[in-house]
C-alpha cells in the first residue's frame, strides 16, 4: 500500500497566511509593550511600568499581572498595598506562574494583605514547587519543620530541603544541615528515599 501527501488546498492556503498575520500584528505590540515596561522598571521609571503593564494585565497577561505585583507589594510607582498585590499575584498564580504562586503563598504565610492562612499559603507554596521553584520548595520545608499548618516533621522537612537544594536554592543546604543532627540515620534515610521518588501532583 502507498501513499501520497496531499498538498493542502488553496482556500487553506489562504485562511493560513492572514491568521498568522493577524496573529503577529496581535502578538508583537502587546511583547513591545510589555517589554517597554521592563525597560522603565529597569531604570527605576515605575510609573512608565505601571502604565505599560496595567492594560496587559487587564487583558489577562499573566507576566504582567505578576510584575503589577511587584510593584504594588514594594510600593514602586503606586502607594504600598498588599491588597492589591495579593490581587494581581492571584491573577497569574492561577495562570500557572510560578513565581506569583509563590508571591502569593507567602502573603497567606505572612498574613499581608490577607488574613494569615498557612493552609492557603501550602497550597500556592506546593504548585510552584510542583514547577521547580527552588525557594517553594525551601518555604515548604520550613513549615514542615516548624509545624506551620501541617505536623511537625522533620522527614518531610529533609526531604524539601533536598528537592530545593537540587533545584537551586543555596540557603537550603544550610537549613537542612542544621536538622541532620537532630534525626536518625533511619529517618535521613527516608527522607533521601522520598525525595528521590518525589513527583509533581499530577504527573
Amino acid at each position: 500500500m502507498s501513499f501520497s501527501i496531499r498538498p493542502l488546498p488553496s482556500i487553506m492556503l489562504q485562511f493560513s497566511v492572514p491568521l498568522v498575520l493577524l496573529i503577529v500584528c496581535l502578538v508583537l505590540p502587546a511583547w513591545a509593550d510589555f517589554q517597554d515596561g521592563m525597560d522603565a522598571n529597569d531604570r527605576e521609571d515605575y510609573a512608565t511600568a505601571l502604565r505599560e503593564w496595567l492594560p496587559l494585565g487587564e487583558q489577562g497577561n499573566a507576566i504582567a499581572q505578576y510584575n503589577l505585583g511587584l510593584l504594588y507589594r514594594k510600593g514602586r510607582g503606586v502607594p504600598q498595598d498588599d491588597v492589591q498585590a495579593r490581587k494581581w499575584y492571584d491573577k497569574a498564580a492561577v495562570q500557572g506562574h510560578a513565581k506569583a504562586q509563590y508571591n502569593l503563598g507567602t502573603l497567606y504565610f505572612n498574613g499581608d494583605g490577607v488574613p494569615k492562612d498557612y493552609q492557603q499559603a501550602l497550597r500556592w507554596f506546593r504548585l510552584a514547587a510542583d514547577q521547580g521553584e527552588a525557594i517553594a520548595q525551601t518555604k515548604i520545608a520550613i513549615m514542615y519543620e516548624d509545624g506551620h499548618g501541617v505536623p511537625h516533621d522533620r522527614v518531610e522537612a529533609y526531604k524539601w530541603y533536598s528537592l530545593a537544594i537540587t533545584s537551586g536554592d543555596k540557603p537550603a543546604t544550610l537549613l537542612r544541615n542544621l536538622i541532620t543532627d537532630k534525626m536518625t540515620p533511619a529517618q535521613i534515610a527516608k527522607a533521601q528515599k522520598l525525595a528521590q521518588e518525589w513527583k509533581p501532583k499530577g504527573k
